[in-house]
């Protein structure tokens, strides 16, 4: 009876000691990583409008797209690739600057800038890259939707642009990607003249 009794309460131990072995942790580290690549699967279904709007890191230049009515487009068919200003780089424009643009009096211009960082057909930074590597010293001209051209360049590892100005952004995230196309973040407003 004592063989049984030690048996079964061996037995127990184990189990109860299998039980404690932290698989809890590993469902809920599982379920979190399910949850970020669902994440990660919806930001690539929504277009680039839905994908901007869900990173809190645009939340101004969704805003801006929205003063300048250009949502529609931008939730278009596409496909497009964007060169998204953050946050931050709107933040280097001057505040009474920013809020004339946002302005109805200021909607074309506004227009005319954001369509200035928006290049029609997907490029990712890779084939960005190699373009600007067969481009040589010059630099990679890319004619935006509003017709006007920024130049792509190589500084270091990372590709900056030359606006009409000679204003210069470097790309801070790449290959966001949108149902209808790929953003890639920079650091400043750039400026069609």
């Amino acid at each position: 009876m004592n063989k049984i009794a030690i048996t079964l309460a061996s037995a127990a131990s184990l189990a109860i000691a299998a039980c404690s072995q932290d698989p809890a942790t590993d469902t809920v580290t599982d379920d979190t990583a399910m949850a970020d690549q669902m994440a990660n699967d919806t930001a690539a279904e929504g277009t680039i409008v839905d994908v901007a709007t869900a990173n809190p890191d645009f939340s101004t230049l969704v805003s801006a797209i929205q003063s300048a009515q250009l949502g529609n487009t931008l939730s278009g068919t596409g496909p497009y690739t964007v060169f998204a200003p953050t946050n931050a780089a709107f933040e280097k424009v001057p505040q009474a600057t920013r809020d004339e643009l946002m302005s109805p009096a200021g909607r074309e211009d506004l227009s005319n800038i954001l369509t200035y960082h928006v290049v029609e057909g997907e490029t990712n930074a890779a084939a960005l890259q190699q373009a600007i590597e067969g481009a040589g010293d010059a630099g990679y001209t890319i004619t935006t939707v509003n017709g006007a051209t920024l130049t792509a360049m190589m500084d270091g590892g990372n590709v900056v642009l030359r606006d009409a100005a000679g204003n210069t952004a470097t790309v801070t995230q790449t290959d966001v990607d949108a149902s209808n196309g790929v953003i890639h973040a920079i650091d400043t407003v750039l400026m069609p003249e």
